[in-house]
């Protein structure tokens, strides 16, 4: 009766040691493991702390600084098992929950609108001499394309998500400054929705045709995107003069945006590898809190790491008129163009640039 009473004792419970990962590894070791260097993994933990710092009776409760890591390193590596004991030493189930609550609370819209933003009339004047430093194009506020997100295949509606690539993705519409950083960003199409369409129904539109953003600003757009007042594409085929002469200045402008997308997902590995959260939403989610830590980090100026970049640090602006150069033929995209637009940019591209005025 005593042996069966002993063995009924309730056995203590053992803790994985946690490392304070935050004190022991150098900036550039955080940088590389979870995008952010020590000083910028306290400012966005500062952002969501009363959310994450709820009251339990669990013991060994995980930090709030400790929620932001395991969700840090989930998007720096895309891969849920790594996340799970390297570090921080919790379970799957807990890191599972954990990205879940995080997301959460980086996605409220209070924190986004903070960091993914158009920019403010007072400011417009300011991109349009950046972009002009580019390559001279005038009148430009935003370069704008679309990148998809691989997914797994979805329990529903897998037709609209297989996209013409024969994978199955999210459309995600991104538009970028001449500094490479997100100034507007959708991400809910399915991938077989066409950019144009995306374009067609966002609230950036009526932004633009309603008088909120003012006249004289424009977006550039490869051929895929109908041709509109504020939305410049390429001529498919220039003729010699002013014609090529915008075309060869609007294909080094706009060669920002597949820059900046290739800087974003570089940053960002879980956005090259297929994002297997379920649901949808929660893989939304994941884009936008991508699409925040890169301002965050363009904002800190936190570096992409040179193995990182394949050799190559941040892009300047002459390396990117220096990558346009190197390909001086006309855009071979063939899209549709709407007849609405083309006008304006005939009269935008004789004022411009047209020589021999």
């Amino acid at each position: 009766m005593a042996e069966q009473q002993e063995l009924r004792v309730r056995q203590p419970r053992v803790f994985r040691e946690r490392r304070d990962v935050l004190n022991e590894l150098s900036d550039n070791e955080l940088i590389k493991r979870y995008i952010l260097d020590r000083e910028g993994i306290v400012f966005v933990t500062d952002l969501v702390r009363p959310v994450l710092l709820r009251p339990t009776v669990s013991n060994k409760a995980l930090t709030p600084e400790q929620k932001v890591l395991i969700t840090l390193r989930y998007i720096a590596t895309g891969k849920m098992q790594l996340c799970n004991g390297d570090d921080i030493g919790v379970s799957q189930q807990t890191v599972s929950r954990v990205i879940t609550q995080t997301l959460d609370a980086l996605c409220a819209q209070h924190i986004l609108k903070k960091f993914i933003k158009f920019p403010a009339n007072e400011h417009l004047h300011q991109k349009k001499e950046e972009f002009r430093e580019v390559a001279g194009f005038p009148e430009v506020i935003g370069v704008i394309d679309g990148t998809h997100i691989r997914i797994v295949k979805p329990k529903q509606f897998q037709i609209e998500y297989l996209n013409r690539q024969s994978y199955y993705s999210i459309n995600v519409q991104v538009v970028f400054d001449a500094k490479y950083k997100i100034i507007d960003l959708e991400a809910r199409w399915p991938g077989s929705v066409n950019d144009s369409h995306i374009l067609h129904v966002c609230g950036m539109k009526r932004m633009f045709e309603t008088g909120a953003v003012p006249a004289g600003c424009h977006l550039l757009g490869d051929s895929e995107y109908d041709n509109k007042t504020w939305l410049l594409t390429p001529y498919l085929q220039p003729q010699l003069g002013y014609q090529l002469n915008y075309n060869r200045a609007h294909k080094k402008t706009l060669s920002v945006v597949e820059r900046g997308i290739d800087q974003w997902k570089r940053r960002f590995p879980v956005l090259h590898s297929e994002i297997c959260l379920t649901p949808l939403g929660k893989v939304c989610k994941i884009i936008f809190v991508c699409a925040m830590l890169h301002n965050i980090c363009k904002d800190r100026n936190i570096q992409l790491l040179l193995e990182d970049y394949s050799g190559h640090g941040q892009p300047s602006v002459e390396d990117n008129i220096q990558m346009a150069d190197n390909d001086d033929d006309d855009d071979d995209d063939v899209g549709y163009q709407a007849h609405d637009g083309l006008p304006y940019r005939d009269e935008f591209a004789t004022l411009y640039f047209n020589n021999e005025q």
